[in-house]
């Protein structure tokens, strides 16, 4: 009802405006105006200084933004052995299109002004020059192509896993559905075992085949650890749609494809204790808590449960629109040292110890009734027994 209101008195705002507007036409009639609807100097002369107003705008607004959201990036602590190449070539790309975006809007709006329309002025017919034509052609495509193939020597570095690091590296598959992660790790074998959405069923949420002799040793968890200094190959599947496993203090990105692998490698070079630690992190930590103070008092004055203080930790976030709650796919990521990653890790109950549990839970749950049952039958029939006595 509200909204059939609105739009009610919108149609009747419009009418007004326009019974307003023919009034006005009327007053006019009489009078002496240019009706034409060709430009004149006076025109195209305030067309020339909005022309330079605008690009005054375009540059202020671009140095607010870089003075109230230039420490917003991540272009300085990041926690995986590729993260300076990737922040290095990021902040290579800005760079030149900050120089070319002011270049060139200065020469666009200076050239409108310049050459603005003037009565009796005709345009000069230019048909074309080689020569220019070869020099602005030349130089973004030198540049790109020079951007381009550092991108794909970088690409290749970071994606480029030799033999050794392979065999030594820890292998986790990563495993993606509305709207959360699960993990789960290669055990001694370093192998995961096959895995298919056929086999998913109670506790194995992932659908580990409990046959594969690979799978006997596979420990799936909610939250993901991951040893300082030591190479992490991650296998990324997705139940349902395509999602995006994106870790952005690691400089990770993969998408999660239905019916498909796909891969993706780094070595952490800071645990989470240390990226707290960190000059950066301590002052963005403590900027935040503030906020949430005086959003705090906002939320204690309305009879609201207040938000508690922030504290840092890597997460595994997903980089896809993939309904309604992606906003909340998200798990935590903890870096340890090696040796707090082998304690953290040496308690985890397999796959098949999970699966068997549960098995085991169940079967006792079913029994337990039963045992009730017979136990009231019996105690029924020794009271009939003594009352018959």
């Amino acid at each position: 009802m509200t909204s059939l209101l609105v739009l009610i008195i919108l149609v009747l705002l419009s009418i007004a405006l326009w019974q307003l507007t023919k009034i006005f036409d009327l007053t006019q009639i009489g009078q002496k105006s240019e009706n034409s609807q060709i430009a004149n100097d006076d025109d195209n002369n305030v067309q020339g200084y909005l022309m330079f107003g605008f690009l005054g705008f375009i540059y202020l607004t671009t140095i607010v933004c870089l003075v109230k959201y230039g420490n917003l990036p991540l272009l300085d602590n990041s926690a995986s052995e590729h993260g300076p190449m990737v922040d290095n070539l990021m902040v290579i790309s800005l760079v030149l299109i900050f120089i070319v975006q002011t270049i060139t809007q200065a020469l666009l709006h200076y050239f409108a002004f310049k050459y603005r329309g003037k009565e009796g002025q005709k345009a000069f017919y230019y048909a074309d020059n080689n020569k220019l034509e070869f020099i602005w052609s030349s130089i973004p495509a030198i540049v790109l192509a020079g951007l381009i193939f550092y991108g794909l020597y970088a690409w290749n570095d970071i994606m480029f896993v030799d033999k050794e690091d392979e065999d030594n590296a820890i292998v986790i598959e990563l495993y993606a559905k509305q709207f959360g992660w699960e993990a789960r790790y290669a055990g001694k074998d370093n192998a995961l075992g096959k895995a298919n959405v056929r086999y998913i069923e109670g506790v194995n949420t992932l659908g580990v085949d409990l046959e594969d002799p690979n799978a006997q040793d596979d420990i799936v968890v909610n939250e993901l650890h991951l040893p300082k200094g030591k190479r992490v190959i991650f296998k990324i599947r997705s139940q349902d749609v395509l999602h995006s496993a994106y870790m952005p203090h690691f400089r990770a990105q993969m998408n999660c494809v239905p019916g498909m692998v796909t891969n993706f490698s780094f070595i952490p070079t800071k645990t989470t204790e240390e990226m707290r630690g960190t000059e950066a992190m301590i002052a963005k930590v403590n900027h935040i808590n503030q906020l949430r103070e005086k959003k705090n008092k906002q939320l204690v004055a309305e009879g609201k449960t207040p938000l508690d203080p922030y504290t840092f930790d890597y997460l595994l976030l997903c980089n896809k629109i993939c309904g309604a709650s992606h906003y909340n796919m998200q798990m935590k990521i903890v870096v340890d040292s090696p040796e707090d990653f082998k304690t953290w890790l040496k308690d985890k109950p397999t796959i098949v110890q999970a699966v068997k549990t549960a098995a085991d839970a169940e079967k006792k749950s079913e029994e337990a009734p039963a045992t009730t049952k017979d136990s009231t039958t019996t105690i029924a029939a020794d009271s009939t027994a003594v009352a018959m006595k």
